[in-house]
Formats: C-alpha cells, structure tokens, sequence
C-alpha cells in the first residue's frame, strides 16, 4: 500500500459557462462521498481550472466556487491545451510542495465533463493499491446523441473491459511518475496519449478501469481538429451541429 497525501485535480477550460459548473459540482460530490466513505482515503484536495482564453464566464462561475484555484493562460500561450494542462499541474502541485512526489497523485478531467460519485474514491484507491496511472472511461452525454447514435454507441461499447483507449477526461498519475515522463507536452491535441506513451515508456504500471466513467460532453465539432469529439464523428458517422465545442 502506498499512502495518497495529495490530490491535485486539473482541468483545461475554454468557453464553458453551461458546463463547468456542473464539472465543479461533481468534483465537490464526489470528493464528499470519498471523504464520508468508512476506510476511503481522504488527502489534501486542491482543484486547479486552467481558463485558456474564453470569453464567456467559464473563470467568472469557476471562481464562485471557494474550493477551486482559477488561473488564467497567458495570450501568447492560448489555444495549446497540452500547455494548459501542464500549467495547471504546476499550480496544483506547488500546494504540495512538501509533501513527497509518490503520494501526490494528479487526476485530469475536462470542463465539459462531470465525474461520477466514485471518481475520487476510485482513483485514491488505485493510487494506494501501487498504481502509477489510470486510464478511465468516458461516456457521451445521451442528451447530446440521436436515438441512432446511443445504439451505435451502446453496441460498440458495452461490457466491463476497458476499451483500451486514453481520455484526458479521465486521467490519472502519480506526480514523480508525471515528472520522470515530462509531464504534459505543449501540443495542442492527444496530449493524453503523448504522456501515458512516455510513462509507459519509463515502465509505470498502467492500471485501464471502467469503475469510475466520466460522463462528457456529446458535441461533435472540438477546439481541437481531433480529441473526443473528433472520435465521435468518425466511430458514429455523427454530423456536426455545433459551430464551437470542445472535444
């Protein structure tokens, strides 16, 4: 058993005043439930949403939220979310500065996303079993699909094995593990899969789980040419109806 005595969640934002509400408020739950939960590991939390250049209200309602760190990217370093989060990780992990890298662990999700009661929990769990990362699934909002589409999405997506898959959305590592990979390349798409290429490559143990699923966004035109939106038109053959989501 390895203990967990920090937890640094990060997430990337851009344009997101319907969502990142909700995404902040299911951080709070689920850090609720793992804090109630008999015998759960309860660290030190520290929320970290990274505003990269939105001109909506995403930073105004994130930063109604007093448990929440908000900061904004600098103009010349917008739009390169690999940066983002990055930047973000700094933040966070300064709050644990004295605390020993092996017992911070660093979960990312996204702004158009909201974990599920257990996400903390979960992730804390993996953390303390020996985990280095772990790789989570995510969902589409049903919302956001045609009744065509959830078929599709069901038919493909069914079972308890993990799809092998990396979601940004649901990402975990622990700190020295994210420092000896290079932490988040400034790319401005597959970040995720860049980092969990190179922890891989440094011989971490990668643990793929469906216990904790993120539910995001369903909306099919990204910020980035590819990510989770990207992966949604081309696996459903579903047509954009959105001028400017993020994946």
């Amino acid at each position: 058993m390895k203990e967990m005595r920090g937890l640094a969640i990060v997430i990337p934002a851009r344009n997101e005043e319907e969502l990142i509400g909700p995404c902040l408020e299911s951080l709070r739950a689920s850090a609720l439930f793992a804090h109630r939960t008999p015998g759960g590991c309860s660290p030190r939390l520290q929320v970290v949403v990274v505003i990269d250049g939105s001109v909506d209200r995403t930073s105004a309602i994130a930063g109604t939220f007093s448990d929440v760190t908000v900061v904004e990217m600098e103009s010349s370093d917008r739009g390169n979310v690999g940066r983002a989060r990055a930047s973000g990780v700094v933040v966070a992990l300064d709050h644990f500065r004295e605390e020993p890298a092996h017992s911070v662990w660093i979960a990312n999700t996204d702004a158009d996303s909201q974990v599920p009661l257990n996400w903390v929990a979960r992730h804390m769990e993996l953390a303390e079993l020996g985990a280095d990362v772990v790789l989570g699934t995510v969902r589409p909002n049903f919302d956001d699909l045609s009744k065509a589409q959830i078929r599709a999405w069901t038919q493909t997506h069914s079972g308890s094995q993990p799809t092998g898959r990396i979601y940004g959305a649901n990402l975990g590592i622990r700190a020295d593990v994210y420092r000896a990979a290079g932490g988040f390349s400034p790319v401005t798409e597959h970040e995720d899969v860049d980092l969990v290429t190179r922890a891989r490559a440094c011989g971490a143990s990668i643990i793929e789980t469906r216990d904790h699923e993120v539910l995001t966004s369903g909306r099919r035109t990204g910020r980035t040419p590819g990510g989770f939106a990207g992966y949604l038109r081309s696996q459903l053959s579903m047509p954009s109806s959105s001028s400017y989501a993020e994946a």
